[in-house]
């Protein structure tokens, strides 16, 4: 469960890596991330006969390709090679690796071949790398629509061609692996946006490199070593005092259930005491499903919090105005959410007041809602969630996620994250409301903004994956379920905490070819 959170590296950061160690290395980066590739293939249709198919193209990656091919060839495979292009046009190390092919006896045709009756055991996308940045047409686009219409497990070679590395926006036609073997470290297109419907499961191949020794992360994929030290048993002498007080502000005209929500989701996480305030007048005095919530109008809330979220339910109206700018002056932690957002976005001195603030402030917005923040469409915060991710958190002085596929995490100082938990089942009404109930919850309890926002976006997904995995969800799966699954959740992991991770680690699985030195 505490593994080390893996770094994430944008296409410039990858470059920089290998251009540093390129001049120097022996075995070539080429040689072994074939290698490393093969390997992958074998391990993944060790069970599978049959012959394997791999489309190369024009640049490094179908170089990649071909050393691929050779070594899957020398260990017995039958092998066919497509390459359209001309070998004497390819980069040097991919020249040498098409000839080395060849000369081991390899072949290759200008074209795809038609499947074999029982059908390819292995495709394999070799295509285009992670530099693509122009939409696939014409030929190699009537390749990939051919190898995805295959039945067979399909693999792409560090990035499914098609799919931008950085921002996981698929260009024109795109390869829809079942498996990817990327190389060196991950990428943030492969785990955001439409990177995880088109990549399936991904293996890294580090190729024998520590990244972070050449090029320190920005980002990092999000696990609970993130947020380890904050895992810590209570004292048997506790009392509700030593775990916060949080509020939640919103619950406009038919948004009660909004507030009530993230209520209910920081309560069930352990805090202290929480509050409600409502903006409805006509407002329930009470919540009979969890009366342990103290409801009040939104002008009575205590004075005295351990933070605060505004938002749910909040409505635009000039009271939710007046509401949100008293909020941003109080000093302490603030988690700003929904309408909130919304009511910032078009009003610049909210913004500058924001920005102002000194207590942490935690943005918590969907890509519509970051698109108000920054002046921008939704289809352009989509067509770059990392950067949106961090032009928000930078201009506004906060801490934001935007919400979404792979949600990202962004800092002020310039880091980032990018959480993996969560399935299509969360996009209902509501999701987000539990959201920001876990983060003020964590918040109140004295946890660090940073870990607080982490740790709430990956146990929300965690509980529901855990509810899909007993068959509530993902179609289906309401908001209020979330909350119960995330207080087990968590216990659990506070239990594995305090047991500490004690299980060896597993020996690397040993070559299941025999590919040469490394």
């Amino acid at each position: 469960m505490y593994s080390a959170s893996r770094p994430i590296y944008a296409v410039a950061g990858i470059r920089e890596i290998e251009s540093k160690l390129i001049p120097s290395a022996r075995p070539s980066l080429m040689e072994r991330a074939g290698r490393a590739a093969a390997e992958d293939a074998v391990r993944l249709i060790m069970d599978r006969p049959g012959p394997i198919l791999i489309a190369c193209g024009p640049g490094n990656n179908g170089g990649d390709g071909f050393v691929m091919a050779r070594q899957l060839a020398q260990a017995g495979r039958e092998v066919q090679v497509a390459f359209a292009g001309d070998a004497h046009a390819l980069p040097a190390d991919a020249a040498k690796a098409c000839a080395d092919y060849l000369a081991a006896g390899g072949n290759m045709v200008s074209d795809l071949p038609a499947a074999p009756a029982q059908g390819w055991a292995l495709v394999v996308d070799a295509i285009f790398g992670i530099g693509l940045k122009r939409p696939v047409e014409g030929r190699y686009a009537d390749w990939i629509r051919t190898l995805n219409a295959q039945s067979s497990p399909r693999m792409a070679l560090d990035v499914p061609s098609g799919l931008d590395a950085d921002t996981g926006q698929p260009l024109g036609a795109t390869f829809r692996a079942s498996h990817t073997t990327t190389f060196i470290a991950l990428k943030p297109g492969l785990l955001t946006n439409d990177g995880p419907d088109y990549c399936g499961e991904i293996n890294v191949q580090r190729l024998d490199i520590d990244p972070p020794a050449w090029l320190p992360a920005a980002g990092h994929a999000v696990t609970p070593a993130l947020f380890r030290t904050q895992l810590v048993p209570r004292p048997r002498n506790s009392h509700k005092g030593l775990y916060g007080d949080a509020a939640i502000l919103g619950g406009n005209a038919g948004m009660v259930g909004a507030a009530l929500l993230a209520g209910r989701a920081a309560l069930w996480l352990g805090t202290g005491r929480v509050y409600v305030g409502l903006l409805d007048p006509n407002g329930p005095a009470v919540d009979f499903a969890h009366p342990e919530l103290m409801l009040r109008r939104a002008s009575r809330l205590p004075e005295h919090l351990s933070a605060l979220a505004i938002g749910p339910g909040l409505g635009t109206e000039d009271a939710s105005l007046a509401e949100l700018s008293s909020a941003l002056t109080r000093e302490i932690p603030l988690v700003l959410d929904a309408d909130a957002l919304n009511l910032i976005g078009r009003d610049p001195q909210l913004q500058a007041m924001l920005a102002a603030r000194r207590a942490p402030s935690v943005l918590t917005p969907h890509p519509a809602e970051a698109g108000r923040l920054l002046g921008l469409t939704t289809a352009a915060v989509q067509a770059d969630r990392l950067q949106a991710a961090i032009d928000i958190a930078a201009r506004l002085h906060a801490l934001v996620v935007l919400k979404g596929c792979g949600s990202i995490i962004a800092t002020p100082d310039g880091r980032w994250f990018i959480n993996g938990t969560g399935h299509p089942g969360m996009a209902s009404a509501g999701m987000g409301d539990v959201l920001t109930g876990l983060v003020v919850g964590f918040l109140a309890q004295g946890w660090p903004a940073e870990a607080a926002l982490i740790a709430g976006v990956h146990l929300h997904g965690a509980a529901a994956d855990r509810l899909a995995r007993e068959g509530i969800g993902p179609i289906g799966l309401s908001a209020s379920e979330t909350i119960d699954a995330a207080r087990g959740v968590f216990n659990g992991w506070l239990i594995e905490a305090q047991q500490g991770d004690h299980r060896e680690k597993p020996r690397d699985a040993r070559p299941l070819l025999s590919l040469g030195a490394r």
